[in-house]
């Protein structure tokens, strides 16, 4: 059954010699994983398209017996090329991305981390890659899992419990 979704590039890894496995996060679907199949041959038609933390509108076939799915098509919304052009923000959305995976199971819908993943890469796309802007996602992704720490509780400075609620 090909199904169709919208993602994030989380991750590529080669799996052959001409084959990619490519890591999404969807905002319906969850996270998952498709084998581009020939992705790095010169004529591909994935050629371009697979990079990280592009965004893309992507079609692919259901695997049956695992959760490694074949991709079909993939279609470009956004590239954000700033990201790419200075390492402190590739880090930074390399963090993001890793933590993602760490923290949230496959193929479980997750809107809201995903519009929180797409906020944070269009954040570095613009600005100066800061070390508070991980900490804010850090402390928003903590709030979406359920999981955000109760500041009252906290052995932290009044100052440092003012940051935290800005952030």
């Amino acid at each position: 059954m090909i199904e169709s979704a919208t993602g994030l590039v989380l991750r590529t890894r080669r799996l052959t010699e001409t084959s990619l496995i490519v890591h999404w996060l969807t905002p319906n679907l969850g996270r998952l994983a498709t084998v581009a199949k020939g992705a790095l041959r010169a004529k591909s038609p994935f050629r371009g398209k697979l990079d990280l933390f592009y965004l893309a509108d992507f079609s692919f076939a259901r695997s049956r017996r695992s959760e490694l799915h074949t991709l079909r098509e993939v279609s470009i919304r956004e590239t954000l090329p700033a990201i790419r052009r200075e390492l402190g923000r590739v880090q930074q959305a390399s963090y993001a991305a890793a933590l993602v995976e760490q923290v949230t199971e496959s193929e479980t819908p997750l809107p809201e981390i995903f519009e929180l993943m797409r906020g944070l890469l269009n954040t570095l796309a613009q600005a100066t890659p800061q070390s508070h802007l991980v900490f804010a996602f850090e402390l928003k992704l903590l709030a979406e899992l359920g999981l955000e720490p109760d500041l009252s509780k906290s052995h932290l400075t009044p100052g440092a419990r003012e940051i935290m609620k800005m952030l």
